[in-house]
């Protein structure tokens, strides 16, 4: 074992997403384009929910909460991937490889336990109306915020304590534009295919299962809806139909990455792609525009902001 250590690799070449200078400079230009409208709009939510106090019902703060885990799910590894770019030679540090790891698991499955916990808000909502303010109380949702953190940090851990013991010597080319754990693993110096596949795929049942659990939550959620012909149950069908696309756009690549590993890797680096700069930029593009209420709070924000630019700006007479 000492000398695996004296041998380890300092860094890893990320092979990224092609070798061709034009479709390099393309994908330069839309991945900032993508990771500044993400930024923008997650900030903009997140702005809205903390300076609107009709919004800091419990819905919200989990909104508000997946926004923020969206900003880092996003930042995690597209700053790096934007300027390898217009890099010769691709590369990271062992140590930043196994960070993008930790961070990449931290945030999704933080992000799982949010999506979870939002889950079960709308479904006290819909389903149990007259119980909401007591179930939902904030001291339940602060509780449903820390415990998603909770089980990320768990999930991550649980990764990289097999991963940070494994024999890096030899090969150290990375097929992709980050770190992930199905990638690394299968660079270490000895044989450990049946054991990786059965850890990564965890991580894919692990996934599987909560989206399982959240589509027979949703099903519950849109029989109630029907029984109930309202303007009220309308809006409802409309906030967990919002929701809903949030949960198959984030679930459905994870859990193809994870549950068949080793398998194809220009698919892995397409859905990679997916979950890490799509998902995060659609999310507030989906909540402002599906929620009326959202919505309405950020026009009266930037209205208010821009009538006050407009106001304070001198304005000379035409002469």
């Amino acid at each position: 074992m000492e000398d695996f250590n004296h041998s380890r690799v300092s860094e890893f070449v990320l092979l990224g997403l092609t070798d061709s200078p034009e479709l390099q400079i393309f994908f330069f230009v839309v991945f900032s384009i993508f990771y500044l409208m993400t930024m923008l709009g997650n900030c903009l939510i997140l702005f809205t929910v903390i300076s609107s106090p009709h919004l800091h019902s419990p819905m919200y703060v989990l909104l508000s909460n997946l926004s923020l885990i969206d900003m880092c799910l996003s930042s995690f590894a597209t700053p790096k991937t934007i300027m390898d770019f217009f890099a010769q030679h691709k590369t990271i540090s062992f140590e930043g490889c196994i960070t993008q790891i930790f961070f990449l698991h931290l945030f999704t499955g933080t992000e799982i336990g949010l999506l979870i916990s939002m889950s079960f808000d709308r479904y006290v909502a819909i389903c149990k109306p007259l119980h909401y303010s007591t179930i939902m109380s904030p001291r339940v949702c602060v509780g449903l915020v820390v415990t998603s953190w909770t089980v990320g940090f768990l999930h991550t851990i649980s990764q990289l304590a097999f991963t940070l013991y494994l024999p890096f010597c030899g090969p150290n080319v990375v097929d992709s534009f980050f770190c992930d754990l199905p990638l690394v693993i299968q660079l270490a110096c000895i044989d450990i295919y049946v054991l990786g596949i059965f850890m990564i795929s965890t991580s894919g049942v692990i996934a599987l299962v909560s989206f399982l659990l959240l589509l027979v939550s949703y099903i519950i959620i849109l029989v109630t809806i029907k029984n109930h012909s309202s303007k009220g149950s309308s809006k409802a069908l409309s906030t967990c139909t919002a929701h809903f696309i949030v949960v198959f756009m984030f679930f459905g690549p994870c859990i193809f990455i994870y549950i068949w590993p080793f398998t194809n890797f220009l698919v892995d680096k397409v859905l990679s792609v997916f979950y890490t700069i799509f998902t995060p930029f659609l999310n507030p593009l989906i909540y402002a525009l599906r929620n009326q209420e959202v919505s309405l709070a950020m026009k009266k924000k930037l209205n208010y902001k821009y009538f006050n630019v407009w106001k304070t700006t001198p304005h000379h007479p035409v002469q």
